[in-house]
């Protein structure tokens, strides 16, 4: 059941369940629309969710249901777990992220996303951002502080749709997968048990 504000998320866990399936990564995880249960040890859910840590999965953890991104992209399908980015480049153009997990890498883009909300953060960069406030914008999303900023929106939405005037490279959690016109992107939610 998708959280609400104020309630207790994730059961503790002594050790993983033998034969439990373990993913290295947010896109390993989810290849080929696999919905069973996963171990992460490793990616940026597992850093959202506090875990990641090699070997942690043997010992205490957290088990706890997120939701997922269903991606249509120029009437392709992908399933997301962390992010779903659509960008040119960083440094020039429009940037679009949208986050399930709180983390893009090393940056803290999302620091109020949570996983199983059954809602998408969004943040769009506008094109018009010049490159030293990306330099700046970047600086500070290490932080978790690049918002709120003139240049950068940001919405809480269920789905969300957009036609690009010109293509724009796609990545589903961290791998580059099509260059896309038209992105349609769904929440599912409680779609996924995940150990971290």
């Amino acid at each position: 059941m998708t959280i609400r504000k104020g309630e207790a998320w994730g059961d503790p866990v002594v050790s993983a369940a033998e034969g439990l399936r373990v993913a290295t990564s947010d896109g390993e995880a989810v290849r080929g629309g696999r919905r069973d249960a996963v171990g992460l040890s490793g990616g940026d859910m597992a850093r959202t969710m506090g875990g990641g840590a090699p070997g942690r999965l043997n010992g205490p953890h957290v088990r706890a249901t997120v939701d997922l991104l269903e991606v249509t992209a120029d009437g392709r399908t992908f399933t997301a777990l962390a992010h779903v980015v659509a960008r040119r480049a960083w440094w020039r153009g429009e940037v679009v992220m949208a986050m399930n997990a709180q983390f893009l890498g090393e940056y803290d883009v999302a620091p109020r996303s949570h996983p199983n909300d059954g809602r998408l953060d969004l943040l769009r960069v506008d094109p018009s951002m010049p490159l030293r406030a990306r330099l700046q914008a970047r600086t500070r999303a290490r932080t978790g502080t690049h918002l709120p900023h003139p240049h950068i929106t940001f919405a809480s939405t269920q789905r969300w749709t957009a036609e690009f005037v010109r293509p724009l490279n796609l990545y589903v959690d961290g791998t580059r997968v099509a260059r896309v016109r038209e992105l349609a992107i769904v929440v599912l939610p409680d779609a996924l048990i995940v150990h971290a």
